[in-house]
């Protein structure tokens, strides 16, 4: 292993695991790839922490297909190459959620269809976890979502147990900056599937990560501070 990485951002995620006991010897982790970078940076990093690490895991990466005709091959093979099997659910979710009910908010019916056919999926695989490749700046989004839409000062949880299915859902990226993920996608030139989704770059979420970006350039240091801000007040 490349010792530059480690120290780059492995000791944050093992950091997160052991903060918020995400993961444990015997545990069996369903990986949600998406095909974009978020999720191929987690199975990378999970796979490194398999590897180089006391803790002892299955990883098995999931990957819901929406209907999209989204060509995951390169997923499928660089999964192969790392030896981590790869399972993929055929839907109907995005036909149904954009052509037939013309959601004019179609992402959380989406999100939800598609965490129950990943729900399902890691079920059927013998899994007791699932990792999403959620990350520091998706925890402040989500904040600002909820603030500004709901008037909720709330966020995402690391660490969530689905009692209907006894599923543990876990975040381990939740101390990583979206920057560092994109870095380190493209220094191991992982495969990112582009996303032909016809609500990408067109939603709320892309407007607050406008804003952030905005207030980021006024004050650089914006995001690291809503974050020390966010765990004070007992949101982390």
């Amino acid at each position: 292993m490349d010792r530059r990485y480690g120290k780059w951002f492995l000791n944050k995620v093992k950091k997160a695991i052991i903060d918020y006991n995400m993961i444990q010897n015997g545990d069996s982790v369903a990986v949600g790839i998406s095909g974009g970078k978020d999720s191929i940076a987690l199975l990378f990093i999970l796979d490194l922490i398999k590897k180089y690490s006391p803790f002892d895991f299955n990883i098995v990466a999931v990957y819901v297909d929406l209907g999209l005709k989204m060509d995951y091959t390169p997923v499928e093979y660089y999964c192969k190459s790392i030896d981590i099997p790869f399972a993929k659910v055929d839907t109907h979710i995005a036909p149904l959620v954009f052509n037939k009910r013309k959601e004019k908010n179609p992402c959380s019916l989406c999100a939800n269809m598609r965490r129950g056919a990943l729900n399902n999926e890691a079920l059927r695989l013998g899994c007791n976890k699932i990792a999403l490749g959620h990350h520091a700046d998706d925890l402040i989004e989500t904040l600002f979502l909820n603030i500004i839409f709901t008037s909720r000062f709330a966020t995402f949880e690391p660490v969530s147990f689905l009692s209907k299915t006894n599923l543990t859902l876990i975040r381990p990226l939740i101390y990583i900056q979206e920057k560092t993920l994109e870095s380190v996608v493209k220094a191991k030139k992982l495969p990112v599937v582009q996303n032909p989704c016809p609500a990408s770059g067109a939603t709320k979420r892309s407007d607050i990560k406008q804003l952030l970006n905005h207030m980021e350039k006024i004050h650089p240091r914006a995001k690291p501070n809503i974050l020390a801000a966010m765990k004070k007040q007992g949101l982390l």
